[in-house]
This record gives structure tokens, C-alpha cells and sequence, in this order.
């Protein structure tokens, strides 16, 4: 019964490969820019249990993701982890038109039980015992931010496009961004959230988001060279990527030139004055990237930016478990429309009809209270809801030092 709403299926979301010392995990859904999604399963009208099974279907592929991390792990011949994805993306994020749709019928708690499993897959990579190499040959969005950016080799190319735009959806970035975005140099990470920004890879390895640029040409001769490592030392695995390595340069309009500038207006407390300090260096003179950022911040939602705000400065002195379960809280806050609908009606204009201009509720910055900001924060309050409870690891996530 349930088949005819469950088309298209596509069994094969994930690929895992075994050569020699090295296993390889592969997403693999180029035509979908790599997202593990359910939009083309699930249909306004469906019933609850038809759209669980959708849900169930996608966590099944994640836990398979997890049950081949734990064989890898134990398995004293594997040496290193390569994660990539097939065609012109490594991942653009998750699926959140599905995502809606499945809100939209009144099932949040099936969004919510996704994006748990989601975080804890984020979790485990990042505390991988054996050494994770993430090929970042394309674009990077969200969730693909989520599973790479706490890895400990993150290698991009050419053809690396990254952004966290969460905000113009009335999301906020999340998957872990309030810990590796607020550990890159100075404040660009809160410029980045804040206007979702796009970075290509020389950026990313300027700012360090990236650890190696290789060209795109050169990695399937990096993938061999590493199938033949017969050890998990970090320092061996890192001489064995910089011979693939290739020189970067910065354009000359790349915001990242403009650190200083960045830092200076994005270190203010409040997302007022941040956007007051962007006015008056734009009032100066300084460049596009100003007009820019302030276009992008006055268009996103008020709730989402203050949010985000709040979220990456109490990141800097926090742990990635303890980021992932705040980001887990914020987000189902905003899945169950617990205080505005802004993540439903920022999707419904961007990503659903396209190209229309959402109506935030707060609409304006100062509307936006920060006692409003903190019950994001709080827990949910339903009989049902559970706080997100990560596994105890050996490894715990270091791959970050502060860069302030």
C-alpha cells in the first residue's frame, strides 16, 4: 500500500568502498547535490504511518553510515577514513523541503527524530578513532558542513564552494557551526552565519576551514596514495596529503583580505550594532562585500540572526557535544513553531514557491527581545520531547583550537 507513495527509491544513498588500509564512505546522490533526503517520498495528505516509514527509511541509511563506523573502528587494518561524495557536490545540506512538508502535516517530532540521528552521525565523525579525511571537491552547504568541518584532514579543491545561509530560512546554522565557526581567526565565523557568505577553497584554507587545497585532478592519485598508508599517525597521513598539495592565492576581492574590517564590525555585542558598524564602514567607502553582508543581514530573519549571534559566542567556550545539543534544542524549538513560524515561512518563500520575500514575525530586529532569544534555548516544553544524548567517546573532538 504505502509503495505508491514511496517513489523513486534510491537504495543506494550511501556507498562504501574497502581499498587496501583505507574505507571510503561515499554519498552518493549527485543529482541531488549528495543531500540523504526524503522530498521526493513524502506528499501533503500522507498518513502518519506512511510518512514515519519515509523517516525510518532515511535514519535506516544513516545508521548503516554508524554501524560501518563501528566495524572500521575496531578493525585494526583499517588505517584511515575517506569521506566524499559523488559528482559536483560533497553535500549541500539537508532536505528541507521534506522537512517542511512533514511539519506541515503535523508531524515535527518525525523532523526531529531525523535530525537527532543526523547530529549523532556529526558526533561520531568528529570523534572518529581512526584518522577522517573529508575530499571536499564541490559545493558545501549545512549538513555537509556538519559531517566534514570537525574532521581531522578537510581537503578542498577548485571547485569548493562553502556557506552556512541558514538564516535567509529563518534557520539558523547549526550542525556544530557555533563550535568550528567561532574557532577560525578573529570573527569571520560570525560573518559568515550572520550573511551566509560564500567561501571557495582558497578562502576555506586561509581561514582554516580547510586543511589542504589539492586540485580536483590530483585526488583520485591522493585516494591510492592513502590506501597504501599502514598507519593511523596523524603526522604521516598530513606528509602524504601535502605531496598532492597545490599553492593558493586569495582574489583580491575576498572578504577574508578584509579580516580586520570583518572582525572590527562583527566583535560588537548585538546584531544592531553590528549592522550599525557595517553602515558606517560602508558610509567610508571600504568595498562591495559591505553592501553585501548588510543586504544579506537586513533580508534574513531577525530571530534567526540573534540566535545565531547568541549561539556561536557561547560556542567558543564549549565542547562539540555540548554544541550539537544546543543546536538540537534551538532546532526543534523551530520545527514545532514553538514562538513564530519563521522557519515554515522562510522555506515556504525561498525554497518552495522560490524567489518570494518572507514575512518574519518579529519583522524588524528590535522587535526581538532577548528574553525571546533565550526560550530558544530552553528545553521543549512536550511530554514527548527528550534531550539529545550523545555516546560516550574515547576520542573527544579536538580538532579545533580557538583562533581569537
Amino acid at each position: 500500500m504505502a509503495s505508491r507513495f514511496l517513489s523513486h527509491p534510491e537504495p543506494n544513498q550511501v556507498l562504501f568502498e574497502e581499498s587496501l588500509c583505507v574505507r571510503k564512505v561515499i554519498l552518493n546522490r549527485p543529482h541531488k547535490l549528495n543531500s540523504l533526503t526524503y522530498e521526493m517520498s513524502i506528499k501533503p495528505g500522507m498518513k502518519r504511518a506512511m510518512i514515519r516509514e519515509v523517516f525510518e527509511d532515511v535514519k535506516n541509511k544513516i545508521s548503516q553510515i554508524l554501524r560501518n563506523m563501528e566495524v572500521y573502528e575496531n578493525d585494526p587494518m583499517v588505517t584511515t577514513l575517506i569521506l566524499k561524495g559523488q559528482g559536483k557536490a560533497f553535500c549541500a545540506g539537508g532536505d528541507v523541503k521534506g522537512m517542511v512538508f512533514t511539519i506541515n502535516e503535523g508531524h515535527w517530532s518525525f523532523a526531529a527524530s531525523f535530525y537527532k540521528k543526523q547530529l549523532t552521525l556529526d558526533y561520531l565523525l568528529a570523534t572518529s578513532t581512526k584518522p577522517l579525511v573529508a575530499l571536499i571537491n564541490g559545493i558545501i552547504m549545512g549538513g555537509g558542513a556538519g559531517l566534514s568541518m570537525n574532521s581531522m584532514f578537510r581537503v578542498v579543491t577548485e571547485n569548493t564552494v562553502f556557506a552556512m545561509p541558514e538564516v535567509r530560512i529563518g534557520l539558523f546554522p547549526d550542525v556544530g557551526a557555533s563550535y568550528f565557526l567561532s574557532r577560525i581567526p578573529g570573527f569571520f565565523g560570525e560573518y559568515l552565519g550572520l550573511t551566509g557568505a560564500r567561501l571557495d577553497g582558497n578562502e576555506m584554507l586561509a581561514c582554516g576551514l580547510a586543511t589542504h587545497f589539492v586540485l580536483s585532478k590530483d585526488l583520485p592519485l591522493l585516494e591510492n596514495a592513502l590506501s597504501e598508508v599502514a598507519s593511523s599517525d596523524a603526522s604521516t597521513i598530513y606528509r602524504v596529503i601535502n605531496r598532492f598539495s597545490s599553492k593558493t592565492f586569495l582574489k583580491k576581492e575576498s572578504a577574508y583580505r578584509r579580516l580586520e574590517t570583518i572582525s572590527k564590525c562583527f566583535s560588537r555585542r548585538t546584531v544592531e550594532e553590528i549592522l550599525s558598524m557595517l553602515e558606517n564602514e560602508d558610509a567610508n567607502g571600504d568595498s562591495k562585500w559591505i553592501v553585501q553582508a548588510i543586504s544579506s543581514m537586513k533580508s534574513a530573519s531577525p530571530t534567526s540572526l540573534k540566535i545565531f549571534l547568541k549561539s556561536i559566542r557561547q560556542g567558543r567556550t564549549k565542547e562539540l557535544g555540548e554544541c550539537l545539543m544546543q543546536d538540537y534544542i534551538i532546532a526543534c524549538h523551530m520545527f514545532r513553531s514553538s514562538f513564530n513560524r519563521d522557519f515554515i515561512e522562510g522555506s515556504r518563500a525561498v525554497l518552495i514557491e522560490k524567489g518570494k520575500e518572507p514575512k518574519w514575525e518579529p519583522s524588524k530586529l528590535e522587535l526581538v527581545s532577548d528574553e525571546f532569544v533565550d526560550r530558544y534555548f530552553e528545553k521543549v516544553d512536550d511530554a514527548d520531547w527528550e534531550y539529545l544524548q550523545l555516546p560516550v567517546r574515547p576520542n573527544l573532538a579536538k580538532t579545533w583550537d580557538s583562533k581569537l
